[in-house]
């Protein structure tokens, strides 16, 4: 018997989760490991007045996933970080607390039940490919269908789509042991493409690459996630890659959650000193954007006001020039005060009338490494705009160096 694979999710029916709810909800996540009783501060008694000790490799993790987010968890070798993705398909079973994936409780499934999630709705990249040798390319794609039951037809037709999508179309006849490490972990990201699961989870998948081959590969899983809107966790123990690929990041420690946040709010706002020291060495001006050091722009100018009326709030506020806004609030151009005075001894009757485009502007997620040699070159500061023109405000060249200055000390100092 074969099934059939949606390339669009058919419509939500009762007891599905929506798109605004988390597709992963994990509350007080626990998993301890038996060892030997002389072991060290990871190991606790786990039940009050117990004789075993136990190893705590997750110890109360709390943490939600919302739909199309890239998720990374990061930490050290030994944080617990890999144990906890292994927990979210029940690889491995966990020993306390609450998980919950599409609004199903995967900590009571059964086998069966278990085994569809595996199957439907979460896939999973390992870091060393996992990838059949006697199989094609098309057949190690297509091998998750084939465990689901799917024709051999539609098999074939998706693990194509699959290999064309991560650059691998013209070589679905050839073996794993014709490629690079670089193109099999793309065959390792087609097979899971290729199954349509809702939720990849990805254990440091290109930590075996060597650099231009990772940074190429996460090129890739970040143009994928903006086309297809996957749900992914991705684990990695690379701050830069956790910085450059994650919408959010959650930091762990000693299998505890040390900070969650985005790259910006855990760069900016450590949690603790061990966090601050974590990230002393983060490319700053690749993480940090333009719309959160961005200020309110001192001064602005309407397309009908006086040009000696501006030239006079100008040179109250020690300004140097000015935007000029119409009704909307969308920048129509900029002026000097060299051409406000110019335009007053002509006798210019409007701002409209002396506006030029001598200004630069960028959108909100504009990383400040671009913003850079943009900010000093105009009598204005650097504009940041909406996706109409809007002004939103402006990077003045003081802010932006603040901002790509040292971190600031963790919030308990």
């Amino acid at each position: 018997m074969t099934t059939s694979l949606h390339t669009n999710p058919p419509p939500l029916s009762e007891g599905e989760s929506s798109r605004s709810d988390p597709v992963i909800r994990a509350v007080g996540l626990t998993k301890a490991f038996d060892i030997a009783a002389d072991s060290g501060s990871r190991a606790l008694p786990w039940r009050r007045g117990a004789r075993d000790k136990k190893f705590l490799a997750v110890n109360d993790v709390s943490f939600e996933v919302a739909p199309g987010e890239l998720f990374v968890i990061m930490g050290l070798s030994g944080s617990g970080k890999s144990t906890l993705l292994r927990l979210l398909n029940r690889l491995i079973p966990p020993t306390s607390g609450e998980l919950l994936v599409g609004g199903r409780n995967v900590s009571t499934m059964g086998d069966a039940e278990l085994r569809q999630l595996r199957n439907k709705k979460i896939n999973m990249v390992f870091q060393h490919f996992a990838l059949f040798p006697h199989r094609t390319l098309r057949e190690n794609a297509a091998y998750g269908l084939q465990v689901r039951g799917v024709s051999e037809a539609e098999r074939r037709e998706r693990a194509e789509w699959a290999l064309k999508t991560v650059g691998l179309g013209d070589r679905a006849d050839a073996y794993p042991s014709e490629l690079s490490g670089g193109q099999r972990q793309r065959v390792g990201l087609a097979r899971a493409l290729a199954t349509d699961a809702e939720v990849l989870l990805m254990d440091e998948p290109f930590s075996a690459l060597d650099p231009l081959i990772r940074r190429e590969m996460q090129d890739l899983l970040m143009t994928l996630q903006q086309d297809l809107q996957r749900t992914i966790v991705f684990v990695t123990h690379d701050l830069n890659e956790a910085m450059r690929l994650g919408d959010r990041i959650m930091v762990m420690r000693g299998g505890r959650v040390v900070q969650l946040g985005t790259g910006e709010e855990i760069l900016s706002h450590p949690a603790n000193d061990y966090v601050s020291e974590f990230v002393s060495d983060v490319d700053r001006s690749r993480v940090i954007t333009a719309g959160s050091v961005m200020r309110r722009p001192i001064i602005t100018a309407q397309l009908g006001d006086n040009p000696a009326d501006v030239l006079h709030r100008l040179a109250e506020l020690e300004a140097a020039g000015v935007y000029g806004l119409d009704g909307d609030g969308v920048i129509r151009g900029a002026a000097s005060n060299d051409t406000l005075s110019a335009a007053v001894r002509s006798g210019t009757a409007t701002v409209r009338d002396c506006l030029t485009d001598d200004f630069r502007y960028v959108s909100a997620d504009t990383p400040l490494m671009d913003c850079c040699e943009l900010v000093s070159r105009h009598s204005v500061p650097l504009a940041v705009t909406d996706s109409d023109g809007r002004l939103l405000g402006v990077v003045p060249k003081a802010a932006l160096l603040a901002a790509l200055s040292n971190p600031r000390k963790a919030s308990h100092d």
